[in-house]
């Protein structure tokens, strides 16, 4: 039989500064990688667009550690990727700064690139033996990374939510269902059932596995991986 499961998902998006953000698989080692810049149109300029994928191609070859690593590996031409960015500065004439990356060598890494380099998404899968180039695997991925940057999961799995962040929520939504008139004659047995009733409900929005599947609502993310998976064994 096969197995899968999700292994990683990185989201870069959403950024507060303009830029671009990237991801992309290059010989089964996935990489994704937001890169700054000033403005929204420096964003759309041909070597800006070269520059990040470059650095992409520097992180999956080299594996730095850290962006300061990033920085001192060969960028391919004699430079290192710092003197190409400040070339990359000087031509451009704006500020260009790599943010943050993620680099996979294990497992089947799908990219995502939205709305031109927006949001970026790589969902890395943990694939069966010679399942890793199934296009049902391929497709799922691509699906997954979809649903990733239409709606945002902040966890992959509901047993990852800290119970930090469950005291928070419920202390939240405790203080305003106290607040609420209609809930006035009821004890606070009952508030805090209703509140955690909503909170679980609430996985079901922020939770990659939970959520309803992009292409079947009818299902959540796990729901229709266990099919796939049950499909693909029988």
């Amino acid at each position: 039989g096969s197995e899968m499961c999700i292994r990683d998902r990185k989201k870069a998006g959403r950024i507060a500064a303009e830029g671009m953000a990237y991801a992309v698989d290059i010989d089964g080692i996935g990489v994704i990688i937001e890169v700054n810049a000033e403005s929204d149109f420096v964003a759309k300029n041909d070597l800006f667009v070269e520059y990040v994928k470059g650095v992409a191609a520097v992180i999956a070859k080299e594996n730095p550690a850290d962006l300061d690593a990033l920085y001192a590996c060969a960028y391919g031409n004699g430079k290192t990727v710092l003197e190409e960015q400040n070339d990359k500065v000087l031509v451009i004439g704006e500020n260009i700064k790599v943010r943050r990356f993620a680099r996979y060598d294990k497992g089947t890494s799908i990219a995502y690139v939205h709305m031109g380099g927006r949001i970026a998404v790589l969902m890395n899968l943990e694939v069966g033996a010679g399942f890793e180039k199934n296009p049902a695997v391929e497709e799922l991925g691509k699906d997954l990374a979809m649903q990733v940057a239409a709606l945002n999961p902040q966890f992959l799995d509901k047993s990852e939510v800290s119970e930090e962040f469950i005291e928070n929520e419920k202390r939240v939504r405790l203080a305003q269902a106290k607040e609420d008139p209609k809930n006035a004659s009821k004890p606070d047995a009952i508030i805090e059932k209703i509140v955690m009733g909503g909170i679980g409900k609430y996985f079901k929005e922020i939770c990659l596995l939970q959520q309803p599947f992009v292409k079947d609502g009818s299902v959540s993310v796990e729901q229709y991986m266990a099919c796939l998976l049950y499909t693909s064994d029988a």
